[in-house]
């Protein structure tokens, strides 16, 4: 067995210590490691910089070790048990990090725990122990690591089947609000941290409809004995990451509902949307999962062409499933699934790459994005989640309404993840024609492999859900359900920027291919100062630009690094790249119930 035991020894100094005992190590010499990177999150995060100090002993001698590259040490040949001490410093407040202060402990085991190579399949005692202080006193523990004499919520002794199980059940210690309620006759938990005055009742009722909906489309749980929603609430902030009884989620204090609320805002829909994509990876992805990444060390990237489809699929349900438990209504989600049609359709990149490639591509190109990325990049999230969509559409119409992407889904839970059975690349095509009896290679060949816009008006058609593509009014318009007046009396001119804003100075973010500004010269990371001799602000950029219709071209003084510029600009035509949906007033009875077997999940 590997022992660990892990202490906020500094709480104001952001460092955990971590003591790992290894009772047999190996007799050549053993090596231990901490992994590059965090199943779910496909980047090289290097959490082993993060390692303050490190000392190995064994029967109360110092032992010698030798680092042999950037993660990994090798302790000298013992035939006693070894303990290795130290101190990893925790200033990473986000889901896939660690993160220690004087108000809380947050931790994923891949920041923390070492690894002892060649003993992965050793089960592992871990001892979680408070800080010292009586300003500590009532810090409790939120965790679905199995309890081994700790008591519920409390410090004590948790343990692990072996490395791979360790590393899956992140901790948060501190203060924080806690309720359950019961999915399937699971425990369900659910963790806030962070100042609030958020509905945690309302939350609980919301949340119990949306993971019995998920239930309800997979045929039951996966097999845990809890779950738990671990809730970091922040000023700003956004992100999830799934694990296989938990998930950890950052996001606004004020996207948490008060007892005042009424009806849903947009904030608390997009928390619930979270909640529920990190949920639906319970079947899609921790356990119906790629060969490639299940088998993969975590020393280095794996690679797979199939995030459109773990990552999509799931960016499709996680939506579809608030309307279909009722938590949102109808139209809302037609709001919903707009804005994610006008994501894809603002980004000249979903010309350049296909899902495929976004996905293989995701540890050097998604998870680092540039400021050239809206022009060379797709995401497999986003268009994932369309051409999830379409396909569902695509199922329900050529088997005449009797089956949906939903059986498809099912048969993978049934053929991989319930038998623990990776997936091999062409797995989830294959299984999709074999479910449904469809010839779907032409349709893959061209949405997953291709590169040109989905064909997806058709889809709405059949739905009686008016589609179209317009202008966008301003920079800050995602689109939605068509609005009265919406149309623009005069085409809108842009300069094909996106401008965010640094201590009120606008810099440009991204500069698009073929736009007025790319044109001109204008580059990303130019603060831009003034058009025709007027100060651009927050509130005036979109008016100024408009004084192209009285001058020709307009004059744009900008600062590029420590130097004034100018550049004359002509702006063109703001691309009809925005999308509005609406329910159509006059629809056969059969459109209606192929919408509303649809939003339900009926066939």
């Amino acid at each position: 067995m590997i022992d660990y035991k892990i202490v906020p020894l500094a709480p104001e100094a952001h460092l955990f210590q971590v003591e790992m005992t290894i009772q047999n190590p190996d007799p050549s010499g053993q090596k231990i490691s901490l992994p590059a990177w965090i199943p779910g999150s496909y980047m090289i995060r290097d959490f082993a910089r993060n390692i303050i100090t490190l000392v190995a002993e064994s029967r109360g001698a110092t032992l010698r070790t030798e680092k042999l590259d950037k993660q990994t040490w090798l302790l000298p040949v013992c035939q006693d048990p070894v303990k290795v001490t130290y101190q990893v410093y925790a200033w990473d407040l986000s889901v896939r990090g660690a993160h220690l202060d004087t108000t809380h402990g947050y931790f994923n085991g891949t920041c923390v725990f070492m690894r002892a190579h060649g003993q992965e399949e050793q089960a592992c005692l871990v001892e979680i122990t408070p800080p010292e202080g009586e300003r500590y006193a009532d810090w409790r523990v939120a965790t679905t690591m199995t309890a081994c004499g700790a008591g519920k919520l409390q410090f004590g002794t948790y343990g692990a089947s072996g490395y791979s199980d360790l590393i899956d059940h992140p901790v948060e210690i501190g203060r924080f609000d806690y309720v359950e309620f019961d999915v399937d006759g699971v425990s369900h938990g659910i963790a806030i941290t962070g100042r609030n005055h958020a509905d945690i009742d309302r939350i609980c009722c919301d949340l119990t409809r949306i993971c019995r909906q998920h239930q309800k489309l997979f045929g039951g749980l996966p097999e845990m004995e809890r779950y738990l929603f671990q809730v970091m609430a922040v000023g700003d902030g956004y992100g999830g990451l799934e694990h296989k009884s938990s998930t950890s989620l950052i996001c606004r204090r004020s996207d948490l509902p008060d007892k005042d609320m009424g009806e849903v805002t947009e904030g608390y829909r997009q928390f619930l949307g979270l909640c529920s994509h990190e949920y639906f990876h319970l079947w899609n992805v921790k356990r119906i999962r790629p060969q490639r990444l299940k088998e993969a060390g975590l020393d280095k990237e794996a690679y797979t062409t199939l995030l459109w489809a773990f990552e999509g699929i799931t960016s499709y349900y996680d939506d579809l499933a608030l309307a279909r438990s009722e938590v949102i209504g109808h139209e809302s989600y037609l709001e919903l699934l707009a804005r994610t049609v006008t994501r894809v359709r603002k980004g000249a990149g979903r010309l350049r790459q296909s899902v495929s490639e976004s996905s293989f591509d995701a540890w050097t190109k998604f998870y680092k994005q540039d400021e050239n990325a809206p022009n060379a990049i797709v995401s497999y999230y986003t268009k994932g989640a369309l051409i999830a969509f379409a396909l569902d559409q695509k199922i329900r119409q050529e088997s005449g309404n009797r089956l949906s992407l939903d059986d498809v889904m099912r048969e993978l839970w049934s053929r991989f993840g319930q038998r623990d059975e990776g997936l091999q690349e062409d797995d989830v095509e294959r299984t999709a024609a074999e479910a449904t009896g469809l010839d779907l290679s032409e349709f893959f060949d061209s949405t997953v492999r291709g590169r040109e816009d989905l064909d997806i008006e058709p889809c709405f058609d059949r739905l009686g859900i008016g589609y179209r593509l317009r202008e966008a009014s301003d920079t800050k318009d995602q689109g939605g359900l068509r609005k009265e007046g919406s149309e623009v009396a005069k085409p809108r001119l842009s300069l094909g920027i996106v401008v965010r804003y640094e201590r009120g100075e606008p810099v440009i973010a991204n500069v698009f291919d073929g736009g007025a500004a790319q044109n001109a010269g204008i580059s990303a990371g130019d603060t831009l100062v003034a058009i025709e001799g007027l100060r651009v602000t927050e509130s005036n950029l979109d008016s100024l630009i408009g004084l192209a219709r009285h001058v020709t071209p307009i004059r744009i003084t900008l600062f590029r690094r420590d130097e004034l510029m100018e550049f004359p600009v002509t702006p063109l035509a703001a691309p009809k790249d925005t999308c509005e949906l609406w329910f159509c007033d006059e629809v056969e009875g059969q459109v209606v119930e192929q919408r509303k077997a649809w939003l339900s999940g009926d066939t």
